[in-house]
């Protein structure tokens, strides 16, 4: 097992690693809208919070050395269910290979965020 560490995705704010790698498998942990170079939440809304995680799932992937085309399952978690179809839109830009998906609302998501994306991928 290997934990992946990057400075092109924001470090963990919990005891957890950014990614772990086993068995030919990446597993991502839930990454939300902040911006690894300012360590701050990106501002906007679901649009540009959307934009954000999945640059930043993409950065984890690419450090355990896969790529976003790779991912075979993802987990969404929306703020508000009423961002869906916003929120579709730009993850169809990224998660172009169509993995399965679980998406649902919750009641909040760390540090206020809008969205929250963890995946699983192949290497």
């Amino acid at each position: 097992m290997n934990i992946i560490s990057t400075k092109n995705a924001p470090g963990a704010i919990g005891p957890y690693s950014q990614a772990i790698v086993t068995g030919g498998m990446v597993y991502t942990s839930g990454q939300i809208a902040i911006d690894p170079a300012t360590g701050n939440m990106v501002e906007g809304g679901i649009v540009e919070q959307t934009e954000q995680v999945c640059k930043n799932v993409k950065a984890l992937l690419e450090a355990a050395g896969t790529s976003i085309d790779k991912v075979v399952k993802t987990t969404c978690f929306l703020a508000d269910m009423a961002d869906f179809a916003a929120f579709n839109e730009v993850y169809a830009k990224y998660f172009t290979g169509k993995p399965a998906r679980s998406c649902v609302a919750v009641k909040t998501l760390p540090k206020g965020a809008l969205a929250e994306i963890d995946t699983v991928g192949v290497l």
